[in-house]
């Protein structure tokens, strides 16, 4: 599979995961007393993740973050020369999708954006935690997350059920962690709605770069130590 296929797939791929997740926290996690709050949250973004690995990760590996990218990367998964493209491709399918987020939520007449389901710490946590709190819950969790990717996609694994064990992964992970900082594990999805939610959402932005790749690179590094190198690539086999 040529570079440029795969690195639209990525694009469409991010889209959907910020259209959503992010759209089931704007749009129906308060909704007056249907609202789905953060099990709903939690779980569509698990969803959209399993859904898209079904879809295209026989394209692109269905990485949709720029972590996940760095991970594989260095546990062997990923070659280096694709690096660049996929997150460029994910960062441009994320904005997308918090433009279109956007178009949607405008369309009510006392709509304000507010949080726009951003990431943040300090005040700007959901429950209040330090900085020092969320980079830890960050990088713990993408660590995590990578840990369960490399794992359920090596070819020594049970075929067919990583989409599965990814996704609920993806939504424990929420679960967990939505009260401390809304949940990024994703420097794409951070970026995507950063801009709408104002300036303090583009001045927490770092952490929500940082802490996620370094867990994700300690994880990659983990695993390869851990269990060798697969012949895998990517989250599920790409075609080549």
């Amino acid at each position: 599979m040529d570079l440029s296929r795969k690195c639209v797939a990525e694009f469409i791929g991010t889209l959907w995961l910020v259209l959503g997740g992010c759209g089931s926290a704007v749009l129906a996690a308060a909704f007056p007393e249907l609202g789905i709050g953060f099990v709903g949250v939690a779980l569509a973004f698990g969803l959209t993740v399993l859904t898209m690995a079904y879809a295209i990760g026989h394209i692109s590996g269905c990485h949709l973050n720029p972590a996940v990218s760095v991970g594989l990367w260095l546990g062997g998964r990923f070659e280096a020369k694709e690096l660049l493209p996929y997150i460029v491709a994910q960062v441009l399918g994320g904005l997308a999708g918090a433009v279109i987020l956007y178009l949607i939520a405008s369309g009510k007449p006392d709509f304000v954006a507010g949080g726009f389901a951003a990431n943040g710490y300090g005040e700007h946590s959901p429950g209040g935690y330090t900085m020092l709190a969320a980079f830890v819950c960050e990088l713990v969790m993408t660590f995590m997350f990578l840990f369960i990717i490399l794992g359920g996609t090596d070819q020594r694994a049970p075929i067919g059920f990583a989409p599965i064990a990814i996704g609920l992964a993806l939504t424990l992970i929420h679960l967990i962690s939505i009260p401390v900082t809304n949940t990024s594990v994703n420097p794409a999805r951070s970026l995507a709605v950063a801009p709408f939610a104002g300036g303090w959402a583009l001045g927490q932005l770092w952490l929500f770069w940082v802490a996620p790749i370094l867990g994700a690179a300690l994880a990659g590094l983990a695993y390869k130590a851990l269990a060798g190198t697969a012949e895998t690539t990517g989250v599920v086999q790409p075609a080549e």
